[in-house]
C-alpha cells in the first residue's frame, strides 16, 4: 500500500521537525544563488518537495541532512539554466575616467548579486550566527559565483556546514574521492579570486558604526570632506546596475561629487545590516519632496577606513530589508 501522509497531526509533525531549519537553509541557498529573492523561493520549493516526500522518509538519515539535500539539489537545478549573478568589479577593470555612463544600459545577459538581511540570520545562538554572518561576506559570496555549481555545493557542505565528505558524497549523489578533489580545485579558485583578503572590523566593534554614520551623515548633508574622511586612499566604489566601476579616493569621491550627493536633503540613510557588514537604507528625495526608497549600500569596514561601497540600486530590496518604501520629509 503506498504510504500516505495523515492530516493534520502529519502535517503538524512535518512542520515542527522541518521548521527550525529554515532560517540555515535559506543562508545555504542564497550562498548557492547570490541573490535573497532567489533564496526564499528556492527554500519554498525546499519545503514543498519535503512534504510531498515525507511519508517515504524513514530516518536513515537526520532531518536536518535530509532536508540539505532537497535544498542543495533544488539549488544545482536552478542554477544551471541560468547566468551567474555579477557584481560591477566581476566584469572587469575600473573604469578610466570618472564620468558616470548615461545609463545603465549593461548586456541583458549580466544578472546582478544581491546583498541579504542580517534580521535573517538565526539569533538563538551567538556562535552559529557568527559563523554565518562570516560565511556571508559579500566579496565571498561575489566570489562563491564563479565558481562550477557542484564545485560551490561540495564547498559550502564541507567547509561552512561540516559535513563530512562521506555525508557530502551522499548529499550530492557522488563518490567521497569525487567530493575531496572538487574541495581542492574550489579552493584553489577562490584563492585564485582573493588572494589577500581584508581582514573586516566585525559588526559589533564600534568602529564599524562609527564609519557607517560617518558615511550616512556625508551623504545626508552632501559632505565629500566628511566623506574623504571615511574612506581608504584606495577605496572603490561600484553600483549596480553600473558596469562602470571606480578604484581610489579620487575617482571615487569625483564621481559621488559630480553625480550622486547633489544637495543637502536630497538624501536619508537608516542604518541596517547586510551581509554581517554595517550598511544602510538609501531614500532619495523626489521632487514632491517624498523620499523613496532606492536600494541598499554596503561597506567594507577595516580599521583604517571603509576600502569597499557596493550600493544595490533596487527598489524592492528596501522592503526585502524590513524598511518602508518611503519616509515622510
Amino acid at each position: 500500500m503506498t504510504a500516505q501522509v495523515r492530516e493534520p497531526a502529519d502535517r503538524d509533525r512535518f512542520a515542527a521537525e522541518t521548521e527550525p531549519f529554515r532560517r540555515e537553509l535559506l543562508a545555504h541557498c542564497y550562498r548557492m544563488v547570490g541573490s535573497a529573492h532567489d533564496a526564499e523561493d528556492l527554500v519554498q520549493e525546499t519545503y514543498l518537495r519535503a512534504w510531498r516526500s515525507y511519508a517515504g522518509f524513514e530516518g536513515r538519515a537526520s532531518i536536518r541532512s535530509w532536508l540539505y539535500k532537497i535544498a542543495t539539489n533544488v539549488c544545482l537545478t536552478a542554477v544551471q539554466p541560468r547566468k551567474i549573478r555579477m557584481l560591477p568589479s566581476g566584469l572587469g577593470g575600473p573604469q578610466d575616467g570618472a564620468e558616470r555612463p548615461a545609463a545603465p544600459g549593461v548586456p541583458s545577459e549580466v544578472v546582478w548579486l544581491e546583498p541579504w538581511p542580517d534580521r535573517w540570520i538565526a539569533p538563538d545562538d551567538p556562535a552559529t550566527s557568527a559563523v554565518a554572518r562570516e560565511s556571508l561576506r559579500l566579496a565571498l559570496i561575489a566570489s562563491l559565483q564563479h565558481l562550477p555549481a557542484r564545485q560551490r555545493a561540495i564547498l559550502l557542505l564541507r567547509e561552512v556546514l561540516a559535513f563530512s565528505a562521506a555525508e557530502t558524497a551522499q548529499l550530492l549523489g557522488t563518490t567521497t574521492a569525487a567530493v575531496k578533489s572538487g574541495l581542492q580545485r574550489a579552493r584553489a579558485r577562490l584563492s585564485e579570486l582573493e588572494p589577500r583578503p581584508e581582514q573586516l572590523l566585525e559588526p559589533a566593534d564600534p568602529r564599524a558604526r562609527a564609519l557607517l554614520d560617518g558615511y550616512i551623515t556625508a551623504f545626508e548633508r552632501s559632505d565629500a570632506t566628511l566623506l574623504e574622511q571615511v574612506l581608504r586612499t584606495d577605496a572603490t566604489l561600484e553600483a549596480t546596475p553600473f558596469r562602470e566601476w571606480q578604484a581610489g579616493l579620487v575617482n571615487c569621491l569625483r564621481l559621488l561629487t559630480a553625480d550622486v550627493l547633489g544637495a543637502p536633503g536630497d538624501w536619508r540613510m537608516l542604518a541596517t545590516m547586510a551581509n554581517g557588514q554595517p550598511a544602510a537604507v538609501e531614500y532619495h528625495r523626489d521632487e514632491a519632496g517624498v523620499y523613496r526608497g532606492r536600494g541598499i549600500v554596503v561597506l567594507d569596514p577595516a580599521a583604517d577606513g571603509v576600502f569597499r561601497v557596493v550600493a544595490f540600486h533596487d527598489e524592492e530590496l528596501v522592503t526585502l530589508f524590513g524598511f518602508p518604501a518611503t519616509l515622510a520629509d
